[in-house]
């Protein structure tokens, strides 16, 4: 079956903002007297649900309280820096690429990602945009995903999800989507190789997979 209908992730995937990301953590981890992480561990190490994460890295058990307050202090650090951060450098091209119809599912506040969507020239590109509408993040992304689908009326086995993490391939899985996963984002590439799943080095590269399945 063709697939028709194609939803990209946006932080890590179309948005470039590893270094944004990690730093962000970093500050977070900091505010609680934890150690800090380069690009490669947080690559290594980085999963949903991210309170997992968080408790790997620091050693120790993060409550949901806790977590919340370490979410707020990482989303304050990256608003600061999100200006300076840019698209992926081939994300106009691989968008263009793309015959069917595009929608896009991010884990960034729908608030923000709106107006963010505008900044970088994308308005009126895709055919829904959906951000978290929640005040705490680092959720798992399989029942977004469903709910975006939904709104879009189109069904899974329509669709292929592009995205930078294990968590994107499982939402996919979760609908009956296919999934093309990127190394350009917050993922070791081993990692992603060893899910089997398609792997791309580039956007431009992920769409040309994605348009095979």
């Amino acid at each position: 079956m063709t697939r028709t209908h194609l939803v990209w992730d946006w932080n890590g995937t179309l948005l470039d903002d590893l270094s944004l990301v990690v730093s962000s953590t970093n500050h977070a981890f900091a505010a609680v007297g934890g150690r800090a992480v380069d690009a490669d561990e947080h690559r290594t190490r980085f999963r949903r649900p991210v309170a997992d994460f968080y408790a790997e890295v620091l050693g120790r058990a993060v409550d949901e309280e806790e977590f919340g307050e370490l979410d707020r202090i990482f989303h304050d650090a990256y608003r600061l820096g999100l200006t300076t951060m840019s698209l992926a450098a081939d994300a106009m091209s691989a968008i263009k690429s793309w015959p069917g119809s595009q929608s896009l599912l991010s884990m960034w506040f729908h608030d923000e990602l709106v107006p963010a969507i505008e900044t970088y020239g994308l308005t009126g590109v895709f055919t829904r945009v959906d951000g978290l509408r929640t005040e705490v993040g680092g959720d798992l992304k399989a029942g977004h995903l469903a709910n975006h689908l939904a709104e879009l009326s189109v069904r899974g086995d329509q669709v292929v999800l592009i995205g930078d993490s294990l968590d994107d391939a499982a939402a996919a899985d979760s609908v009956g989507a296919k999934a093309v996963l990127y190394t350009g984002g917050f993922t070791a590439p081993a990692r992603l190789y060893a899910s089997g799943r398609p792997v791309a080095d580039t956007l431009v590269e992920a769409v040309a997979l994605a348009r095979s399945l």
